[in-house]
């Protein structure tokens, strides 16, 4: 029973949150959510969702007038990743970016080297990264449900594990990524289709503040 109230607040709180969203800019989302409940709501919206990325932002969400102010950084730097990679999809959730590249830019099929094409594009994403050093970056791989599980998920590592290994070897310092692999555990689109599929076989950055990015923007909160 106690399994059963959790999960229904989670619902209802997930619920109430995104309703909410809809009327709210990025930053003001920011402010919305204290600490301490976001780890809650975060954790109910990433398994409805099906998502971990949105789960992990939303978890880890500051909150409050720091949240407001670290918000408003990541608006510009999201806004700077969207028009200088346009092959990348790119969502702002809470203080957090979460940018969406298929595995057909980085890769090719059931493959985990990265293609040369997919290193320019890369480039292009390091360049705004550098632009924003107090940023750290969780790089997460997926798949789709194609082939084995066991299969899938070192497919999934290796991938994460390549793109982070070319951040690092063109400038990204390493104390910044973390990579993570889900295989097909994770789906965020219809596995029943050709085009679920394709987007399943995903690599995400999810970028957030850092230390200090946060004791910055706390400073400036209580100046």
């Amino acid at each position: 029973m106690k399994i059963l109230r959790n999960l229904s607040l989670s619902v209802a709180v997930a619920a109430l949150f995104l309703s909410g969203c809809s009327t709210m800019t990025r930053s003001q989302q920011g402010a919305a959510i204290g600490a301490g409940g976001g780890a809650a709501v975060g954790a109910g919206i990433g398994k409805i969702a099906g998502n971990t990325a949105v789960g992990a932002v939303i978890g880890a969400t500051v909150g409050g007038v720091v949240g407001a102010i670290i918000g408003k950084q990541m608006d510009k730097q999201a806004e700077e990743i969207k028009k200088t990679v346009p092959s990348a999809k790119v969502e702002r959730v809470e203080e957090k970016i979460i940018v969406e590249f298929t595995s057909a830019v980085l890769f090719g099929f059931d493959q985990a080297t990265i293609t040369p094409q997919a290193q320019n594009t890369l480039n292009d994403l390091i360049l705004i990264l550098n632009k924003y050093p107090d940023t750290d970056l969780e790089i997460d791989g997926h798949t789709d449900n194609t082939g084995k599980a066991d299969y899938n998920q070192k497919l999934s590592e290796r991938r994460a594990g390549n793109v982070a290994g070319f951040l690092t070897s063109n400038g990204i310092a390493i104390e910044r990524i973390s990579t993570k692999g889900y295989g097909f555990s994770m789906p965020k689109y219809d596995n029943n289709t050709a085009d679920g599929r394709s987007g399943n076989r995903r690599v995400e950055f999810i970028i957030t503040a850092n230390d200090k990015m946060k004791s910055d923007a706390e400073k400036q909160a209580n100046n």
